[in-house]
């Protein structure tokens, strides 16, 4: 490291930069005091002096390294600000001086292996990117960059509603709910045209310094919530999904043409395959049927075929279809619309497997024997024609003893054959053991405005169940050939419970008087020994509650460490190429190790590359995850505003340092209490105990517990609500007898009155 002349005094801001540019390595405050020779006394003026360049955007406080004048260095601090005609991220390099350099270089943004959610950048964004040259002299982008690090979005572009105010300019209301109450101020002119009640982008012009609001300045209007469908564009835009297809890949859509001929696949059309939906699905990318065995030798088994949309035949490797179903990762549901994978034209129609028209499909033959257990299968590339298109509802009304015109005259021949087949296949499933969690989801049913009508818990059928057992053994099939044949696979793998997780759920359970053994290899079995135990119990919620945070997040690999979950060593997604890029990939996989034609894996796509692909894959599910329950907590906050003062039965979903959540019974919405307003005593966080305890009075407040609440206030942009609990805790392990409602509101809203007085 080259050490810079020892000054007398503090160096400037400018002398820091100069410094930080010339070092190759990672640089810390350490490193530069040392450098300037500054004592102790002077390192708390330095630090303050580095935080504010940060602030300023002129350092990456992790990095704290600069690009040299007129080149980019290996890591650039960059702003990306646009796509290009194939919808790829293009970035700009923030510090650049073009009066002396000329033009900024543009940087063509690639997404890091291993992506987190907060490394999967938009349009918006400032990042930091290892860059480096293309190499492709036609290219008029002559740098790609991969991002290391997202840089808090906050600083550089925040969402929120646009507040006009009678004067002129206006407020910006954000939409994160921990930015609640951090209004920004719109100074008169640097509102873009926005209106009252438009979603916007705003960028930070200045920071809060004393009193005041700090301001910004509209940079993109978003949409007027006045429109039907806003809540989901929220997060849309919240979380930078890509819901806009380019012109190329539209274009290409529109181009591809139906399968009108075998063209060598294998003629499928006469056996009877039905698909079985949710009610109101819009595609339909897989069918299935099912018959008795009739060899000898397996006696009491059955042959289940599942037939797949042959998305690859329409979606090419290297092609604008490809490259944006990557892009998007996976197609994101919302209560009031879908952000698809893959335009409507393949996903809604050609890919779509309609009632009695020929589809292109790549179909798995399952022989599984009398005991459930597969015995062997095969692959085949066919043209089919689905012959009926059922719902759960409809097929399990039909085998219940409820046949309509359509199931009728399927109930001997298809349907009944389909339930015995799943009947077998469940002795193995249950031998199996997976992990058997019950935590039940609700449905928000809108009405006509995109309103919330209702929210519902579907019932689990068994129609579910088949479909989902037979999804199942079809991806296990795909996993086990790819890899019979050496051909690299995206695997659907779920790790192990981290062993700090699985300590703090045994100390929780020994509260319980449940024990968890520590020796031996941990299985999803003995978790489903817990639950077992708990069943029917007051304690049964919150056992699954816990269950549930201990296990890992599964995701997408090229490597494979097996399904902890569903108790498989071998695991891939197969069965919904429409809605997911990782069974594109195997579909793919599959083309190229049977040989089944064109549209096969490439070979340039090793173990290495489908690496990356499953980090960005895996990062972009996460992000349509969060969206989606954002927009759910939304849409509740928008049907629960109006009942401010209204009282809900519900369960504590959470238990922090900051307070409890709570989970409301009738409509799933979650609120949060702060600790300040439980009562008179002073609340202590127990990890161990996943519980709020009261210092002096030993009230525990049990994440699983049972409470009554007030709604206080709702924030619908934001998706937040506020309760007071009105309920008593436990005491001793022991519930008292809860007092009056009104007793219990007089004596809290008391205790609040004589804080704020103090």
């Amino acid at each position: 490291m080259t050490r810079p002349q020892t000054k007398p005094s503090l160096p400037s801001k400018d002398d820091l930069l100069a410094f930080i540019g010339q070092q190759s390595g990672k640089i810390g405050t350490r490193e530069i005091a040392r450098a300037f020779g500054l004592k102790n006394a002077d390192r708390a003026t330095l630090k303050r002096m580095l935080r504010e360049l940060a602030d300023e955007g002129r350092i990456e406080r992790r990095r704290k390294k600069l690009h040299h004048p007129g080149t980019l260095p290996p890591v650039v601090l960059s702003d990306i600000t646009a796509r290009d005609a194939d919808g790829e991220l293009i970035a700009l390099p923030t510090e650049w001086d073009e009066a002396e350099h000329g033009p900024a270089p543009r940087i063509r943004v690639r997404i890091a292996r291993h992506a987190r959610p907060n490394e999967v950048a938009g349009v918006g964004d400032r990042a930091l990117l290892q860059v480096e040259e293309s190499g492709e002299k036609d290219d008029p982008i002559r740098h790609s960059g991969r991002v290391i690090k997202l840089i808090d979005r906050a600083r550089q572009r925040v969402l929120g509603i646009y507040r006009a105010a009678p004067g002129g300019g206006g407020r910006l209301a954000p939409i994160d709910k921990k930015q609640l109450g951090q209004e920004l101020s719109i100074p008169a002119g640097a509102g873009a045209n926005a209106r009252d009640g438009d979603l916007v982008a705003v960028e930070v012009a200045s920071r809060r310094s004393g009193y005041g609001l700090a301001s910004a300045r509209v940079t993109e209007k978003l949409g007027s919530l006045a429109t039907e469908r806003a809540v989901s564009l929220i997060a849309i835009h919240a979380h930078s999904i890509p819901h806009v297809f380019p012109a190329a890949v539209t274009a290409e859509a529109n181009d591809a043409a139906k399968p009108v001929r075998l063209a060598g696949r294998e003629d499928w059309r006469a056996l009877p395959l039905l698909t079985i939906d949710p009610a109101d699905a819009k595609d339909h990318d897989d069918a299935v049927y099912a018959a008795r065995d009739d060899d000898p030798a397996n006696a009491g088994g059955f042959v289940i075929s599942v037939a797949i949309a042959d998305v690859s035949h329409y979606v090419r490797p290297g092609s604008a279809l490809d490259r944006e179903a990557l892009l998007r990762g996976n197609s994101v549901y919302f209560p009031d619309r879908v952000v698809p994978m893959l335009p409507e034209r393949i996903s809604n129609d050609l890919c779509s497997l309609r009632t009695g028209e020929d589809r292109a499909a790549l179909a798995v033959r399952l022989v599984v024997g009398a005991d459930g257990r597969k015995r062997s299968h095969s692959f085949h590339r066919v043209l089919m024609r689905s012959a009926a298109k059922l719902s759960y509802v409809q097929a399990q009304a039909a085998v219940d003893g409820w046949p309509d015109e359509t199931t009728g005259p399927l109930l001997a021949s298809v349907l009944e054959p389909l339930y015995s087949a799943y009947r077998t296949v469940k002795r193995a499933r249950d031998a199996r053991a997976p992990l058997d969690l019950d935590l039940p989801e609700r449905k928000i049913v809108l009405t006509a405005h995109n309103t919330v009508d209702r929210v519902m818990t579907p019932e689990r059928l068994d129609a579910h169940r088949l479909i989902e057992e037979f999804m199942i053994l079809a991806n296990v099939a795909a996993a086990e050939t790819l890899e019979r044949a050496r051909v690299p696979l995206i695997y659907r793998v779920h790790d192990e419970p981290d062993p700090e997780r699985v300590n703090a759920l045994r100390e929780f359970l020994q509260s319980l008087d449940i024990s968890l053994p520590k020796a031996g290899a941990l299985r999803a079995e003995q978790f489903n020994h817990i639950l077992a135990r708990v069943k029917g119990r007051d304690v049964e919620k919150l056992v699954n509650e816990v269950v549930l945070r201990t296990q890992a997040q599964a995701e997408y690999a090229a490597e494979n460490y097996g399904h902890f979950g569903l108790n498989l060593r071998r695991y891939a997604h197969f069965t919904s190429p429409i809605r997911r890029y990782a069974d594109l990939i195997v579909h793919r996989g599959l083309i190229r190790a049977l040989r089944l034609g064109d549209g096969g894996l490439p070979q340039e796509q090793d173990v290495a590359a489908l690496g990356e692909i499953g980090a960005q894959i895996s990062a972009a599910e996460r992000r349509a995850m969060k969206a989606e329950r954002e927009t759910f907590d939304r849409l509740l906050a928008h049907f629960l505003a109006d009942r401010i003062g209204a009282t809900f039965e519900g369960h504590i979903s959470g238990a922090t340092r900051a307070g409890l959540f709570v989970k409301l019974d009738d409509t799933g919405a979650d609120g949060f209490i702060p600790a300040r307003t439980i009562g008179a005593d002073y609340f202590r966080y127990h990890e161990d105990r996943h519980a709020l305890i009261g210092a002096k009075s030993g009230e525990t407040h049990r994440l699983g517990d049972r409470v009554t609440v007030r709604l206080i206030e709702a924030a619908p942009v934001a998706g937040a609500l506020r309760f007071e609990l009105l309920s008593e805790g436990r005491y001793n392990g022991a519930r008292r007898r809860r007092p009056r409602e009104r007793a219990v509101h007089e004596h809290r809203r008391a205790h609040r009155e004589r804080m704020r007085k103090r």
